[in-house]
């Protein structure tokens, strides 16, 4: 069984800086986010307003608001009179984001396809995956994770809808955190990624909605291949679990 390492706030943010230039809350959320999804903050781990304050150097009220962007997402619960605790693992989150991911991206790649002589959008697709295979050779697991949402979000941004992925965003917390414990269980499909998603970029040049729509199911995958890849993996469904149980101990310890 993966073991994940304890941490306090303070001992994640001991590094972290903020711009004063530039929107506070946003910096704390992804910084924040970015912890609650790598699983450096557990279910049920506690986060003080002030203790992040502090560490941050930063007054309360963008740590509170951060939280609150947080709370939308669902990767953490604020409970009054008691505190903010990061949410539980839930795979049923997870089954329903993987439904609504697939739902909405099928329309923006189809879109995207019916705009295939918009030649920049294209070859901005193309400088993506030409990123993504150099972090995967790198072995840059982050790099290669960001190159892949920035793609997804380019599908949107090619199909006029650039909005509509940032709802789909809000729906992923639970998708990610599991996306992550994937990983440490080598759960992994990255050079088929590659392939998949160079399917889903040529269907989208060749201006065909229908083959774009084909090559994105194959990628994404219906939920029954969701469902089935999780069954097959029950020391994954076990570690998280077990990561809630332990959580919901923390939080009843306080």
């Amino acid at each position: 069984m993966v073991d994940l390492k304890d941490n306090t706030i303070s001992e994640l943010l001991s590094e972290a800086t903020l711009n004063p230039k530039e929107g506070l809350v946003q910096q704390i959320y992804v910084i924040l986010m970015d912890h609650i999804v790598n699983i450096r903050l557990k279910p049920g781990q506690a986060m003080s307003e002030k203790e992040i304050s502090d560490s941050l150097k930063a007054s309360k009220t963008p740590v509170r608001e951060a939280l609150i962007k947080l709370e939308d997402t669902g990767l953490v619960r604020i409970v009054p009179k008691s505190g903010t605790y990061v949410s539980p693992i839930s795979i049923e989150r997870y089954i329903e984001a993987c439904f609504t991911r697939t739902q909405l991206e099928i329309g923006a790649v189809r879109r995207a396809a019916e705009r295939s002589n918009n030649l920049r959008s294209v070859l901005n697709l193309e400088s993506i995956i030409s990123k993504q295979v150099q972090a995967l050779e790198a072995g840059e697991g982050q790099l290669f994770f960001q190159e892949d949402q920035a793609l997804h979000k380019a599908f949107f941004t090619m199909a006029g809808i650039p909005g509509i992925w940032e709802l789909v965003k809000k729906t992923q917390a639970d998708v990610n955190r599991i996306r992550h414990l994937k990983r440490l269980y080598n759960i992994r499909r990255e050079a088929q990624v590659i392939d998949e998603h160079k399917a889903i970029v040529a269907a989208i040049r060749s201006g065909s909605p229908d083959d774009a729509e084909t090559a994105l199911i194959q990628h994404i995958g219906s939920l029954e291949t969701e469902i089935d890849t999780l069954s097959s993996h029950p020391e994954l469904l076990d570690y998280i679990e077990t990561l809630n149980a332990s959580g919901k101990r923390r939080k009843q310890a306080r």
